[in-house]
């Protein structure tokens, strides 16, 4: 897993399988369920407030005409709560987007260790820049 942020409660990392380059999740350290219901309040706005410079790093490091930012997860597959940070390259074809984009039934990128250090490197680079 190759982390790019954290903070005491939460931590951003690559996805593994991503279906769209430079897509993050990010996840409580803590396991959890469901997105509002296991969260109060202030446990809910803190990983936001991951979530929101972790979207900005994405989109200063990776073209993209849209950020997808949501959360998705089974009972039946990943239970643990994580929200996706996924950027929709410019140019992709509307029937190609949105819930289609992520799909991994429609295929995940090929992609090697050393082109997914780089961009983690790259994405902790400009969450430093932020303010």
């Amino acid at each position: 897993m190759l982390i790019i942020a954290e903070d005491e409660e939460n931590f951003a990392f690559l996805s593994r399988y991503p279906t769209l380059f430079g897509s993050v999740l990010v996840a409580p350290k803590l396991h959890r369920e469901h997105v509002v219901r296991d969260l109060p309040e202030d446990a809910f706005l803190r990983i936001m407030s991951l979530v929101h410079p972790v979207t900005r790093a994405v989109e200063a490091v990776v073209p993209s005409e849209r950020t997808y930012v949501l959360s998705l997860g089974s009972q039946q597959g990943n239970s643990h709560l994580h929200r996706h940070v996924a950027p929709l390259p410019p140019g992709v074809p509307y029937r190609e987007q949105q819930f289609h984009a992520l799909m991994a039934d429609n295929g995940v990128l090929p992609w090697s260790l050393p082109q997914a250090v780089e961009l983690a490197e790259r994405l902790r680079a400009a969450l430093s820049t932020l303010d």
